[in-house]
C-alpha cells in the first residue's frame, strides 16, 4: 500500500513541473512571434506600376516628376495613375506604389 502511495506522489510531481516548463515554452514563443509581427511590419506592401509617359516637372524648383503609370498587380491592375516622382525617371522603369488610391493633380501650363 504504501509503494502505491509513492508511486502516486512520484507520477503527480513530475505534473506539476511539466506545466511550468509548458507556461515558459509558451511565453517565450509568443514573444518570438510578436517579433517577428514587428519585423515584418516594418515594409508595408507595395504595387509595382510601370512608367508610360513623362508628362514634364512639378514642385517648387522643378525637383519633382510627373509620370503616368500603369499600376501592373494589386487591386488596380491596368489602372493608369499620375504621380509625381523625384530622382531620376525614365519611361519602362518600374516604381514601386504604397498605395494606388490617391493620384497626383494635373500640370498646368503656367505663363505663356
Amino acid at each position: 500500500m504504501a509503494e502505491k502511495d509513492k508511486k502516486k506522489q512520484e507520477s503527480k510531481q513530475p505534473d506539476k513541473v511539466a506545466p511550468i516548463a509548458d507556461n515558459k515554452q509558451k511565453e517565450q514563443q509568443k514573444v518570438q512571434d510578436k517579433k517577428q509581427e514587428k519585423a515584418s511590419s516594418l515594409f508595408t506592401p507595395a504595387v509595382p506600376a510601370q512608367v508610360e509617359e513623362i508628362v514634364g516637372r512639378t514642385g517648387t524648383r522643378g525637383e519633382a516628376i510627373q509620370v503616368r503609370c500603369k499600376v501592373l498587380e494589386g487591386r488596380d491592375v491596368k489602372r493608369i495613375l499620375r504621380r509625381n516622382v523625384k530622382g531620376p525617371i525614365r519611361i519602362g522603369d518600374i516604381l514601386m506604389l504604397r498605395e494606388t488610391e490617391i493620384e497626383a493633380r494635373k500640370l498646368t501650363q503656367g505663363r505663356k
